[in-house]
Order: C-alpha cells, then sequence, then structure tokens
C-alpha cells in the first residue's frame, strides 16, 4: 500500500453528488456513464521498479537484513500513526478483535489439507508470518480504512473517502457488464482474495439478489470476516467463505457473473497473477465479468512517491516490482477474455474489467 498523500482533480462535491445520484445495477437500475477522472503519470510504471537503477539501488538497501527490519518496523509504525491521525482507531480496532470470541471462527473455515503456495509463505505488511496470523487478520480492516483516506486526503470523513473510491469501482464493474454481457443477470459473485470481507461486503450490498462468496487464502482473515458478519443484520443471501487457492479453487466451471479480485495482484508473482486470470475465465459463465482493482502503474502520485515512501513500500511488499511489469491487459486477452478496459477509479488504483466471449 502507498504511503503518500496523493491528490486528484474531481471535486469531492462533484463525486459525492454522483455517487448519491447512481443506482446498482444488482437493483436493476441502469448506472450512470462513469464522471471520474484522475490524472495519469509520464511513464508506463514507477522509476523505482523493474530493473532501473533507483530499483537497484532500494533492492540493495532492502537485501541488507538489519536495515530490512528496521525498513519493516518503520512502514508498520508508518502506517499506525497515519491512520490513528486520520481518527481511524488501528489499535483499538485490532484489540477488540484479539479480545474477541473470534478464535472459535477459525476450525468452521480452514481447509487443513490445503497447501500453500510458496510465494504466500512471505512476509507481507511488516507480518514476519505474512497474512497467516491472528495479528494481520485484526488489523486488516483499519489497513483497509487507512488506504481509503490516503487515496483521498481531502476528503471530510472516512465514509466520503469510501463512497468515492468503492462507489468507482462498483462503478466500472457495472457499467461494463451492462455494456458486454449480453444483458446477463449478475446471480452469483466470487470474491477472490476477499481478505477480512471488506470488498466482499460491498459487493454483497451492491448486488443484493446475487449470491457472493468471499474465497482467501487465509482462514484467520476468513474467520474474522465470518466473525464480523455474523454481527451483522442477516442477509436475504449469506455470504459463503471459502478458503482455498484462488488459481486452483475447485469450484465448477461456468459457475459465476461476476469474479471480483480487490487488491491482491499486487502481492502476488507473476506466475501467479496468470494462474488467477486464468482460473477467473474458467469460472466464468460465457459474457461474465473479471474485474481487477488495485495500485496503477500509471498513477501520477504513485509515480511520485518520495524514495523514503517507496523504499518502505517495496520492504513490505515482496512481489511489487513483478505486479507493475506485468501486462495485465495482455494477460487477460491471452487467457481468452475480450472488451478488457482500464480506467483509474481513484488517484492511486485502476480498476481492469474484461468479458469471456459469448
Amino acid at each position: 500500500m502507498a504511503l503518500c498523500a496523493p491528490t486528484h482533480n474531481l471535486s469531492l462535491s462533484s463525486v459525492k453528488s454522483h455517487a448519491r445520484s447512481r443506482r446498482g445495477y444488482g437493483t436493476g437500475m441502469v448506472a450512470m456513464a462513469a464522471s471520474y477522472e484522475y490524472e495519469e503519470g509520464q511513464l508506463e510504471s514507477p522509476k523505482w521498479v523493474g530493473q532501473t537503477p533507483l530499483s537497484r539501488l532500494v533492492r540493495t538497501i532492502i537485501s541488507f537484513k538489519p536495515l530490512y527490519s528496521l525498513l519493516k518496523l518503520g512502514a508498520r509504525n508508518v502506517l499506525i500513526s497515519t491512520a490513528e491521525k486520520k481518527n481511524i482507531p488501528w489499535r483499538e480496532m485490532t484489540k477488540e478483535i484479539l479480545e474477541s470470541d473470534v478464535y472459535k471462527e477459525l476450525e468452521r473455515v480452514q481447509n487443513p489439507s490445503l497447501v500453500y503456495p510458496d510465494y504466500y509463505l512471505n512476509s507481507f505488511h511488516a507480518y514476519d508470518e505474512g497474512n497467516l496470523s491472528w495479528l494481520a487478520a485484526a488489523e486488516a480492516e483499519a489497513a483497509t480504512m487507512s488506504m481509503a483516506r490516503r487515496a483521498i486526503p481531502d476528503a471530510s470523513s472516512l465514509d466520503e473517502a469510501n463512497e468515492i473510491i468503492r462507489g468507482n469501482w462498483l462503478q466500472a464493474i457495472e457499467q461494463h457488464h451492462l455494456q458486454y454481457s449480453g444483458n446477463s443477470t449478475i446471480r452469483d459473485i466470487l470474491d477472490v482474495g476477499c481478505s477480512v470481507g471488506v470488498s466482499t461486503g460491498y459487493l454483497a450490498d451492491n448486488f443484493p439478489s446475487a449470491k457472493v462468496t468471499g474465497l482467501d487464502l487465509s482462514p484467520y482473515f476468513l474467520a474474522v470476516a465470518q466473525f464480523k458478519e455474523k454481527k451483522r443484520s442477516p442477509r436475504k443471501n449469506p455470504i459463503i467463505w471459502i478458503h482455498a487457492k484462488g488459481e486452483d479453487t475447485g469450484l465448477l466451471s461456468n459457475s459465476f457473473d461476476l469474479v471480483s479480485m480487490a487488491y491482491v495482484l499486487h502481492e502476488c508473482p507473476e506466475n501467479a497473477i496468470v494462474n488467477l486470470v486464468k482460473e477467473a475465465f474458467r469460472l466464468l459463465r460465457p459474457g461474465g465479468t473479471v474485474a481487477l482493482t488495485d495500485n496503477s502503474p500509471k498513477s501520477k502520485i504513485l509515480q511520485e512517491l518520495s524514495p523514503v515512501l517507496f523504499t518502505l513500500l517495496k520492504s513490505t511488499e515482496p512481489f511489487l516490482d513483478e505486479y507493475y511489469l506485468t501486462d495485465l491487459e495482455a494477460t487477460l486477452r491471452e487467457a481468452g477474455f475480450v472488451n478488457v478496459h482500464t480506467v483509474l477509479t481513484d488517484p492511486r488504483h485502476r480498476t481492469v474489467t474484461a468479458t469471456v466471449p459469448h
């Protein structure tokens, strides 16, 4: 996750007005045309990725283990302090989860026979155990809130920031599906890499008549997702949580109308990204939509990160270079997708949508 304050050229008032006027495709209303517009940088990807001198220097710094440990600690402290300055009670939220009955959910969601891919056993986000820990799971929602506030720093509240980020993302999905699906209804949704269920909940709220499944490799994240979902009012279609690999879900072919991956791919090496896309193609029905939202290599904000911030960022994201250098649009086409479209849905993030041919 990026750590600096972005700027953008779309007024909050216009986005807010637009978001309130739009109606979800899942409710049977036609989505309005996209009105968001964000500034791209002049490069195809940031100078601090790949084999550039700057990128090699950062890798050399990170490879020095004592310094790497300090960088991870620094990155973590920056994340927490930045969040709490934005009135996100990071430590309080974490304590509430860790002192709850969430642990009872682990046995209910965990697949004990699952073999984790090697890349997933890396340290992520300054956690030595990566995503396979209670602390990572307990802090995930606060980290997601912090991401929203960093992306839209002049939003008056977290709700307003989420209204822009999530609203634009959902609208990109709705608009693409309406245009290219051949009038097929979104009945079944799979949220791959669902973490603690934040994006899954937005999808379920926006498409209330659909059956929504959240899938993740971390049983700790899924336990938190299920625990939090049980505390809210019951849904017409309860969310199903599955502990499985996104590259090899074991789910039936042609069984979903929408496969979403939100803020997942930057944590994956290139071969995993390719396999995730191939699996999404297998799972989708003809006319189905895949939606991938994540950091944009062309984001002007990310291209202009300060050396301190991008060094901290790369110290917590082991596969960031591979993600930025992967041609995601070409990967989708090679898997068989058509109608591939990319749009910046906030100053830092792109949403890439594509269709399975009829």
